[in-house]
């Protein structure tokens, strides 16, 4: 049987899926928000209940998703470093 935590993890992965496919005038920036602000708890609460091979895994699905929001992430940090090191 699976646990409540994977179950909501799965209801988060069909919802980006649904909201990945409606158009969107922002490109889909808002949504990635609400989906980082319901995908976070969820990822927090699946490594504490079922351990961290499922949350490796849905770590790993969640930034298949949010690949363009984790990319300017990165671009900032890397952005961020190099100016201190000057």
């Amino acid at each position: 049987m699976m646990s409540y935590s994977l179950s909501a993890a799965c209801c988060w992965i069909i919802l980006a899926a649904i909201l990945g496919a409606l158009p969107s005038k922002d490109n889909h920036w808002r949504r990635a928000y609400l989906l980082m602000a319901l995908g976070a708890p969820i990822l927090i609460w699946v490594y504490m209940s079922d351990g961290l091979f499922w949350g490796l895994a849905f770590t790993l699905a969640v930034m298949s998703v949010l690949r363009w929001p984790l990319r300017y992430f990165l671009a900032w940090v890397v952005r961020s470093v190099s100016r201190r090191a000057e």
